[in-house]
Formats: C-alpha cells, sequence, structure tokens
C-alpha cells in the first residue's frame, strides 16, 4: 500500500480536521439561519446549551454487570471528552454541536418498531426494551473514520437477542437502522447535508455476532443525548458511522439496505465500513490514528489494527476482498 507523505515530514491533517465541501456549505447555511433567528434566538440556544449539560449532570443510574470476554485493556476515554466531541449529524456537523445542541431531544416516551422479514414484529417502550434481556458493560474501542478513537465503556445487550425473539424468516439477510429524523427536536436535521433519515445497516450474520451490541447506556448511566439517546448500536469493528443513533425502527430486509453516508458519498463509504488500515480513505490514509485525550504536542498516532483490533469477527468476511467491498 502506498502512503504519501507531506515534505519535511509534516503530517498531512486529520480527516476530522477537514470539512467536505458540502458539509461547510449546509453549515454556512445552517448558521445563516441561525442569525436569521429561523431555528432559535442566542439566548435560546444558550438555555437549550445548558439544559443539554444538566441533563447530563442528573444522568439516570444503569447499572449492568460487566462482562470480562467484551473488555479492552487501553485507557478508557474521559466522560467530558466522549460526550462532548461527537459525530451526530442531527444536531450539527462540529464536533461540539451535539453536545450543545441536543437538549432539544425527549428520549422519553420512546417506542422502537421491529418489523420487515421476521415470524414476530414487535413495537417496544424503552421499558420493555431494557428487560428484554440482561444488561452488560462492555469496554469497546470505537474508532472513526476521520481518524480518530475512543474506549467506552457501553451498557447494554447483544443484538442477537433482540433478533432471536422476532425469528428472521427465510428471506431476512439484512438489518436496516432507521435514526430519528424530527426537524422539531434535531435542527440539525434542517439541513441538506444528508438524506434523512439516517440509514444504516448490518449484513444478518454480522447483526448476530455477539460483538453488536444495542446500547442503551455508558458510563454507569443512560446514554447522553449527544451519543445517540435513548438507544443506538456499537459496532467496535466497524467505523464509528456505522453504529446508528437514536434508533425508532429495525428492519429486516431481503435487500442490502441502502445506507445514508454510501448514499451520500458511495466512493468514500462503503456499506461495510470495517476499519481495515489497508485501505484509505480517499482523502486521508487510514494506517494511523489518534486517541482522544492523548493530545499532548509530542504524543504520536497510534497504529491502525485491523478490523480495530477485534480479530474475531474476520471469519465474517472469509474469502472477500475488503479493498471492493470497502
Amino acid at each position: 500500500m502506498l502512503i504519501k507523505h507531506a515534505p519535511n515530514g509534516i503530517d498531512r491533517p486529520f480527516g476530522s480536521e477537514i470539512t467536505p465541501r458540502e458539509v461547510f456549505e449546509s453549515r454556512r447555511s445552517f448558521i445563516k439561519q441561525l442569525s436569521l433567528g429561523s431555528i432559535a434566538s442566542a439566548s435560546m440556544l444558550e438555555m437549550l446549551s445548558r439544559e443539554a449539560f444538566a441533563q447530563n449532570a442528573q444522568a439516570q443510574k444503569l447499572s449492568a454487570k460487566p462482562n470480562p470476554s467484551f473488555v479492552v485493556m487501553d485507557k478508557q476515554t474521559s466522560y467530558k471528552d466522549a460526550t462532548t466531541y461527537n459525530n451526530f449529524y442531527e444536531f450539527g456537523t462540529d464536533k461540539a454541536d451535539p453536545a450543545q445542541y441536543a437538549g432539544t431531544l425527549r428520549p422519553r416516551p420512546w417506542t422502537i418498531s421491529i418489523e420487515g422479514e421476521i415470524k414476530k414484529p414487535l413495537t417496544l417502550d424503552l421499558d420493555s426494551l431494557l428487560k428484554l434481556a440482561p444488561l452488560e458493560e462492555r469496554i469497546y474501542r470505537l474508532r472513526c473514520v476521520e481518524g480518530w478513537s475512543m474506549v467506552i465503556p457501553w451498557i447494554g445487550f447483544s443484538l442477537s437477542e433482540l433478533i432471536k425473539k422476532v425469528e428472521p424468516n427465510g428471506n431476512a439477510k439484512y438489518v436496516e437502522f432507521i435514526s430519528l429524523a424530527d426537524k422539531k427536536q434535531m435542527p440539525g436535521v434542517r439541513s441538506p447535508v444528508l438524506d434523512w433519515p439516517y440509514v444504516e445497516g448490518l449484513r444478518l450474520d454480522e447483526a448476530n455476532h455477539p460483538l453488536a451490541l444495542l446500547a442503551l447506556g455508558m458510563y454507569g448511566e443512560v446514554l447522553p443525548n449527544q451519543n445517540g439517546a435513548p438507544v443506538r448500536m456499537v459496532l467496535p469493528w466497524k467505523y464509528g458511522f456505522k453504529s446508528a443513533k437514536s434508533i425508532v425502527k429495525i428492519r429486516f430486509t431481503k435487500d442490502q439496505p441502502q445506507t445514508a453516508w454510501n448514499r451520500a458519498a458511495p466512493s468514500e463509504y462503503g456499506f461495510y465500513s470495517n476499519v481495515n488500515p489497508e485501505v484509505d480513505h480517499p482523502r486521508w490514509s487510514q494506517a494511523t490514528e489518534r486517541r482522544i485525550g492523548e493530545d499532548g504536542f509530542l504524543t504520536r498516532k497510534r497504529k491502525t489494527l485491523m478490523f480495530n483490533g477485534y480479530s474475531e469477527v474476520a471469519s465474517l468476511y472469509s474469502g472477500m476482498d475488503l479493498k471492493k467491498y470497502y
């Protein structure tokens, strides 16, 4: 694999420091709308920001038994970093936007419909979902396609527990996740940066892998709004955008779902999006990463691991060309 280096040993900027043109333009439009007062006045946004942090400060505790089979020994990312540096475009395209604006999200009441190619369709409220299977705490790495990573103690249960209850039929080959897209609760949805609602998907065997976590909490508490409350996916061997947030519908399908980022930029974001240091993003290398919280001037980037270090998923892709199916 050829990795280009800038002259004099100067590294290229992180992907998180490179704003795609369409995002930049939509953000300008978003800011313009704010200035015109079409979304909220400055005082209202300040109030919402305070509310979001107040909600985190008063977060509901969520007890779970640690599962030693799903623990990485890396130093955990601080709660502050994990909740203030996020991608959640429903609340804006800057990393600080979700923490600032997610106070408008109302995670209760909440329902998730499970439908499609299954024998037992369900509609679950949040309390029913919390009782569906024993909650576990798992410490996972999560790597962003932009070149940064975190280590977070998540709370939830294997998605396979839900799959068993709804009994997919013989036509089910994929699982599609659809996120909330409510302009009243999510100011970023007013921007055309993506074709809303946010949609993600997995092959059924990927969804059944024990690592695929349906998450309802982190750091011993319910999920903060900006991290995908009240329920999201966590897929530690894939880039972070594959882990759909604020899920309202799960569909089992015969055909491969048309996912949000794959529709928006198919040459940059493949359906599989497994962490693979040998497949560069068209605009930056994926060979190294920056661990959030390790930002010292002399701190060296980490070498990116295949499947983000979760080699137990390799059998899912036996015989596949992972450069073609990126």
